[in-house]
């Protein structure tokens, strides 16, 4: 059974069930020796020995069939070879779609589905960014007088922009451990939850480390470049003057 099917019955390995194929429409009992992850049909499936299948039937006629091909054989030579050996008005109906092409072309649709959620990301990155900005930049403001006093005790601007860069950094980390950790918990409702209640299949969970590691070096260097721009206007002030109130 596939796992929509055995989802949507209750079926676990070994179970027996009763298909009414048989002659008459008489009932067939059988067994559950397995259970595959299929996403083509919500509505599931079950496979059986297709002799097994003639023999309980009588009906010999397929309107599917998947062909293995062994190591070096050619895609269109055997696709030449299987219309040859159908009747004409057959064979021009007869479609064939190859793995790789099926692969494709479900990336391309997920492409497609997800654009929305492309663009709702490069949002809120942005939306991050600026209250990253915002946030350095109002402290800069209120900080004017403390980064003066650390001028008047030998620091120098260069030093205090590598420490606004420092917060930034551990800002975006901060964001980036809570992002990651929020992230990994929806998907798993996604998986776990959503998907068996609207489609009765579920996923393996594949966590791509490399690429949300990879994201979250480069945004904690964005945050970082970013508290370093909105820092370097405050330190840019003469010292004197960022504590002249304090005299």
């Amino acid at each position: 059974m596939s796992e929509p099917a055995a989802r949507l019955y209750n079926a676990q390995p070994g179970d027996t069930f009763a298909l009414p194929i048989g002659a008459g429409g008489a009932k067939v009992m059988g067994y559950v020796a397995g259970i595959w992850r299929d996403y083509a049909r919500q509505q599931g499936a079950i496979v059986i020995d297709t002799r097994d299948y003639t023999a309980i039937t009588g009906d010999a006629v397929r309107s599917e069939a998947a062909v293995k091909l062994v190591p070096g054989a050619s895609v269109a030579e055997t696709r030449a070879a299987i219309l040859a050996q159908l009747p004409p008005d057959i064979a021009g109906r007869v479609d064939f779609a190859e793995p790789a092409g099926l692969h494709a072309r479900a990336l391309r649709l997920f492409d497609r589905s997800f654009a929305i959620t492309y663009a709702l990301e490069a949002i809120a990155i942005l939306i991050g960014l600026a209250g990253v900005a915002a946030t350095i930049s109002s402290q800069t403001v209120a900080r004017v007088k403390e980064f003066g006093m650390m001028r008047h005790v030998g620091m120098g601007r260069g030093q205090i922009v590598a420490m606004l860069a420092i917060e930034g950094a551990l800002l975006g980390l901060i964001g980036m451990i809570a992002g990651i950790a929020v992230g990994i918990a929806l998907s798993q409702i996604l998986i776990h939850v959503i998907n068996p209640q609207s489609f009765n299949w579920t996923m393996t969970t594949r966590i791509p480390w490399d690429l949300i590691l990879g994201v979250a070096a480069a945004l904690i260097g964005t945050a970082a470049a970013t508290a370093m721009i909105a820092g370097r206007r405050a330190v840019s002030r003469d010292a004197v003057r960022a504590v002249s109130e304090d005299w």
